[in-house]
């Protein structure tokens, strides 16, 4: 798909959203025109506490453990070095993600770009880095031109324009490409890192900013559901084999 017709068909939307807008993505009410969710639901959505902290390698609230959640800790190494996640994909944090994935409730990507945004914060909290850009998850080969647009690039394009909460210019950079390979979503955890391996690789435009050293240090990927982590997985390997020094990454929801 032409990429002109593409923003013409987001813009198309953007506009219908705001002249005929529909009611909050969760309850129904009258929405925030620009959020498509009402204050008292944006409240709700606030980021969970991690009572017992975030492990320190996939992100998600501890239980019982400290430190490192027992998945990790019991798993192969990782290439990606840290990770947040914010949401439990469950309840009302499943059905705001699934309006705007599957519903295309654009609207609610600047809710959700903001979140990724605090999610950064909560992510550097233990890093000193400041040479990082912002790197999406890649789509599936042809997704964009099979369905007219992809969740993740989407918010690659909002962001820039939705940071209201970190007082700095912070690159996006599209680095990686993934090749043809099926869908993860029936697949098991074994599987998923099967049918992704050699699939995701850095690009031409991460080669021509690695000769003329634009490539900053750390890398932060960012993606809507970590699984079984095989995405995030297979993408920082691309990264430390391109020679990225550090790779991070933000999810939205994890499952």
């Amino acid at each position: 798909m032409n990429p002109v017709f593409l923003n013409i068909g987001i813009l198309r939307e953007n506009v219908l959203e705001a002249l005929f807008p529909q009611g909050c993505a969760l309850c129904g009410t009258i929405p925030d025109p620009f959020y498509g969710l009402c204050g008292t639901c944006r409240e709700a959505l606030a980021i969970p506490e991690a009572e017992r902290g975030r492990c320190t390698i996939c992100g998600q609230p501890l239980i019982s453990e400290q430190g490192t959640c027992l998945v990790c800790r019991n798993g192969q190494e990782k290439s990606f070095d840290r990770l947040i996640s914010i949401y439990p994909y469950m309840g009302r944090y499943k059905n705001v993600l699934k309006e705007y994935k599957f519903k295309r409730r654009l609207c609610v990507g600047n809710f959700l770009a903001e979140k990724i945004w605090q999610g950064l914060g909560l992510l550097l909290r233990k890093e000193e880095t400041t040479d990082f850009c912002l790197t999406p998850v890649p789509p599936r080969a042809g997704k964009i031109k099979r369905s007219g647009w992809d969740q993740i690039e989407y918010l690659a394009k909002i962001l820039p324009k939705q940071n209201v909460l970190i007082n700095k210019n912070i690159s996006i950079r599209r680095y990686l490409k993934r090749l043809p390979s099926s869908s993860q979503k029936e697949l098991n955890k074994e599987n998923r890192l099967l049918n992704l391996k050699g699939k995701i690789i850095v690009n031409n435009h991460y080669v021509q900013d690695k000769k003329r050293n634009f490539v900053p240090k750390t890398i932060i990927l960012f993606d809507d559901v970590y699984t079984t982590g095989a995405t995030m997985e297979a993408c920082a390997a691309a990264l430390k084999s391109g020679g990225v020094e550090r790779v991070l990454g933000i999810c939205l929801c994890y499952d």
